[in-house]
């Protein structure tokens, strides 16, 4: 006999804002299968305004109030058991971010929990990467956002280290990361990975995964340093206007995209990586994951 539910996340990141809807299936004696039922992706670049001014703008919490009543609707005619929204980096360090959150929470009844790097990281690292991956052996997730990235080191299937660095690609496109911040990420992906003989990376974010369409490669392979190296000097040939019309790609995509590409290279340079697995799981699918997980308590406490 099936049991059939739904599970929502909301991930409210600095360069859009994501609504998750899955669909959870259930036999007796067999694991649980999650499914992407809906995703929505609302470019709403939160980061512009708090990096630079501090604050989320007027026009901006407004987007917002108009997404999240539409995310509210589409939860409420999926019929979904439970939802989690989560806010990171450009709404805890926005000067009115608790306030935001406190007015959407009165005017949509979305429920917005502004959550620190670690525990990003975190939920991040709860999501069912190793099953799709060999437990085996030794792997480097790397989760690019607009404005952090989280690292965090997998190794014979388990976490070794987790952490969240202000490397993101809305920062890097206006000019706000300092040269000593990629010196601490180079010497943090050093330290903690070089003892271990052969590393991959695992990306994660809508850019990678829009290189990884743009590849051709069938879902489980691996893109090479070679080929990403290669499609970065590919993208950085292409002007704004020409990855928009001739690379098919979203506005707000066609320029985040080469400050994150070069996070991964950077990411695979450092732990000597020379492939970059794309499992497109990120931030919403470990909220979903973490909701379900709260109906079994003792078999994987929830993230608080």
């Amino acid at each position: 006999m099936l049991n059939i539910e739904k599970y929502a996340a909301i991930d409210i990141g600095s360069n859009a804002i994501r609504l998750l809807i899955a669909t959870v299936t259930e036999m007796k004696g067999k694991p649980p299968h999650f499914k992407k039922t809906s995703l929505v992706r609302v470019p709403i670049r939160l980061g512009a305004d708090v990096f630079l001014e501090g604050a989320i703008s007027d026009k901006n919490f407004n987007r917002m109030i108009d997404a999240m009543n539409a995310f509210h609707l589409l939860i409420k005619t999926h019929n979904v058991v439970k939802y989690r929204a989560c806010a990171t980096s450009a709404m805890r360090e926005a000067s009115n971010g608790q306030i935001v959150a406190d007015r959407i929470k009165d005017e949509t009844g979305i429920n917005i929990e502004i959550i620190d790097g670690d525990i990003e990281a975190s939920i991040i690292a709860s999501t069912d990467l190793r099953d799709l991956i060999d437990s085996e052996k030794t792997f480097l997730y790397v989760d690019v956002g607009g404005g952090s990235t989280e690292f965090t080191l997998f190794s014979q299937g388990n976490v070794v280290v987790s952490r969240s660095f202000k490397l993101g690609t809305v920062r890097i496109l206006n000019d706000m990361v300092r040269e000593t911040i990629w010196d601490e990420v180079k010497d943090w992906i050093i330290q903690h990975t070089q003892k271990f003989d052969k590393i991959n990376l695992i990306g994660s974010g809508g850019n990678i995964n829009s290189i990884y369409s743009a590849s051709g490669k069938k879902q489980g392979n691996p893109l090479s340093y070679f080929f990403l190296a290669n499609y970065y000097e590919k993208l950085k040939s292409y002007t704004y206007h020409e990855r928009i019309y001739e690379l098919e790609m979203n506005a707000d995509r066609a320029d985040v995209i080469i400050p994150a590409t070069r996070i991964y290279l950077s990411a695979m340079k450092w732990s000597r990586a020379k492939n970059i697995y794309v499992p497109k799981i990120g931030l919403a699918d470990g909220i979903v994951k973490s909701l379900y997980t709260q109906k079994f308590p003792d078999e994987a406490p929830a993230f608080k």
